[in-house]
């Protein structure tokens, strides 16, 4: 099997892989502080399969003040980018209650699209306002 990051464009560094990291969100109208990264290695992308992968040095966690929510990006996240949706997601946790949850997939509803959706392993989804997730908050 060909290795999934074959084919990608890749960026080394903190600057140039925020940058990459925030043009693919934009590109696919997902919010740009959806990953608020720090100390990035590496940030790759393949266009064919929309496959996309992020490595810092460090973990990261993160509050959203706006809807009190901590959540957590490992040194290695990865997932498969689309129009309004991050699926096959990897890496990216968000605490509920004492516990961390998994996000599986990340889904802005063109019916809703001031809302965005975290979507657990276990099949939970949580919704919150797009703004939350901001550049910057």
């Amino acid at each position: 099997m060909a290795d999934k990051k074959e084919g990608g464009i890749v960026k080394i560094g903190q600057v140039e892989g925020m940058k990459m990291a925030v043009s693919i969100l934009m590109e696919f109208e997902l919010p740009e502080g959806l990953l608020p990264l720090a100390n990035v290695v590496e940030v790759g992308y393949v266009k064919e399969t929309g496959y996309m992968w992020i490595v810092q040095e460090k973990k990261v966690e993160h509050e959203f003040k706006m809807i009190s929510k901590l959540v957590s990006y490992d040194t290695d996240i990865n997932g498969i980018v689309e129009k309004k949706r991050i699926k096959k997601l990897k890496g990216v946790k968000a605490k509920e209650l004492m516990l961390w949850a998994p996000v599986s997939e990340i889904t802005i509803d063109d019916k809703q699209p001031e809302k965005i959706h975290f979507k657990s392993l276990a099949g939970i989804t949580k919704t919150f306002p797009v703004e939350a997730f901001a550049a910057g908050q």
